[in-house]
């Protein structure tokens, strides 16, 4: 037998290894891409669940129109409502959980004199409304967003009065009201996770 006859087996042999090798790296790579690709759509189906966020587009406009943070407008609105238009036990109503009497009195101040209590369930009025009070609460309270968003939970004669207590400035721990404290530390551990996580969304 030749020398030549003796090489080319061998030669298929190495060969078919090689493609053997490659297929199977291909394998490794596919699963790869796979399993990082089912990572990324769960940790995204995640977040929609433990962190939503809808109505964006008229978040960042109500934002932009009344010089407010998104992400602390997305984070009273998840911590008011989930996303959810409900109503709550109190009688108040939509994404940003505004009572019928707060309501008007906005609408009074805003101009807004075609205002229904119906239209509370509309997402363009009712965050319309809410960021509206929120920018009022901020100038009232000299930007301090805890103190705002205390007394958007609280309402402003309670954060008065907590906050003349403290000797003029609020901290969390002067909150009196349990359900307000935890509200307050909510919003204002959301509104980081709203920047981290939808920072395009909201148009950080």
């Amino acid at each position: 037998m030749s020398t030549r006859a003796v090489r080319i087996p061998a030669v298929k042999r190495r060969r078919k290894a090689i493609r053997r090798r490659r297929f199977g790296a291909a394998l490794v790579v596919a699963a790869l891409v796979g399993a990082g690709a089912a990572a990324l759509i769960g940790s995204e189906a995640a977040k929609e669940i433990t962190l939503p966020l809808k109505h964006e587009d008229i978040i960042r406009q109500q934002a932009a129109d009344k010089n407010l943070d998104p992400a602390l407008v997305a984070s009273v609105i998840y911590e008011e409502s989930k996303f959810r238009d409900a109503t709550s036990h109190a009688g108040a109503r939509g994404l940003m959980q505004i009572t019928p009497a707060t309501a008007a009195y906005i609408a009074h101040k805003s101009g807004g004199t075609e205002f229904e209590q119906g239209d509370l369930a509309t997402p363009q009025i009712n965050i319309s409304y809410g960021t509206w009070y929120l920018r009022y609460l901020l100038q009232r309270y000299d930007g301090d967003a805890l103190t705002a968003v205390a007394a958007y939970n609280a309402g402003e004669g309670n954060v008065d009065r907590w906050r003349s207590a403290a000797g003029g400035r609020l901290a969390l721990d002067d909150i009196e009201f349990p359900e307000t404290r935890e509200y307050v530390s909510g919003v204002l551990e959301h509104r980081k996770e709203y920047r981290e996580n939808y920072s395009r969304e909201l148009g950080l």
